[in-house]
């Protein structure tokens, strides 16, 4: 048995499972707005006993929603989270179980679930990004996460996509798109985005499907300008990771197929001709299990810790 654990910055899950990555058992916790770093690791100090109920799992994998130095077990510093910056999570949690604890970031381990039991399942090697209120990205290689030398992270979300510093985040993450809507809507009043957007502010991507479906020029023009900077983006993952399938995950992949299928076609415009036909692009399928299954994955390359008896 394994403990999966997945700290966000509003959600958190606990999980049991195993070697497999099969999930058994769940706890899944909100994140109160304002609330720090102290009171996340008093949820999951709660939440523990009610889950493992006297039960001892053998290893425990840990998803963190921000960079974490993965070879010492500690959190490198949060964006979003205040009090969680330079904290020995793997030295905190262990005791609490009495296992061996490994800390990855979130994008690294959905990578993995995905690279397991998702979509990129059966393919090796499999990029996988997110495009949520950020943009992440991560490789998996032979059944395990790709870092690179020290301190490299396969950072998708910070690829270049001129020579000013624009890079993928600032114009392909959720909050991104949600911006450019705003201003759009804002000069096309009588579009059915802007309908859309009027009737639920808040969250304006998530309305690009929708309008799509009804045919609406705006949402199309949106859609093939982030299209655009995504394929130009994973044409530099294709051509440098050559990657067997891209995963494409996080809140703004719910737009689903039109988006899929519209970086699938103008991918190949951006890689070398040697390259073609380029990876097939997916659209992820554990949604909110896939740092939860990574973390269970994880676990399996957790070490004994001296003070603890695995």
């Amino acid at each position: 048995m394994r403990l999966g654990v997945e700290i966000g910055g509003s959600k958190l899950q606990l999980v049991l499972g195993d070697g497999q990555g099969v999930i058994h058992e769940r706890r899944k916790l909100t994140v109160a707005r304002g609330e720090i770093a102290a009171g996340i690791r008093r949820q999951i100090e709660e939440a523990l006993p009610d889950l493992l109920r006297g039960r001892k799992p053998d290893a425990v994998g840990v998803g963190f929603g921000g960079p974490v130095d993965w070879r010492a077990g500690k959190i490198a510093c949060s964006h979003q989270i205040e009090g969680w910056s330079g904290f020995d999570l793997a030295g905190w949690l262990r005791p609490l179980v009495g296992a061996p604890v490994v800390v990855e970031n979130d994008s690294n381990l959905a990578a993995l679930g995905e690279a397991t039991r998702g979509a990129g399942a059966g393919f090796n090697p499999v990029f996988y990004f997110n495009m949520g209120s950020g943009v992440g990205g991560g490789l998996v290689v032979n059944g395990a996460v790709y870092h690179g030398a020290p301190p490299g992270e396969v950072e998708f979300g910070h690829l270049r996509l001129d020579r000013s510093g624009t890079i993928v985040e600032s114009r392909c993450s959720g909050w991104a798109v949600d911006k450019k809507i705003r201003q759009a809507v804002a000069a096309a009043p009588d579009s059915a985005l802007s309908r859309l957007v009027r009737e639920t502010a808040g969250g304006e991507a998530r309305h690009l499907a929708a309008a799509l479906r009804e045919g609406d020029a705006l949402a199309q023009r949106i859609l093939s300008e982030t299209v655009e900077d995504l394929a130009f983006a994973l044409s530099h993952a294709v051509h440098l990771l050559h990657p067997a399938i891209i995963v494409m995950g996080g809140g703004l992949s719910l737009v689903g197929e039109p988006l899929r299928g519209a970086v699938a076609a103008v991918l190949p415009r951006f890689v070398m001709e040697a390259f073609l036909p380029p990876p097939p692009v997916c659209l992820a399928k554990l949604d909110e299990d896939a740092v939860p299954v990574g973390a269970l994955c994880l676990a399996a390359s957790a070490k004994p810790s001296p003070h603890v008896s695995a």
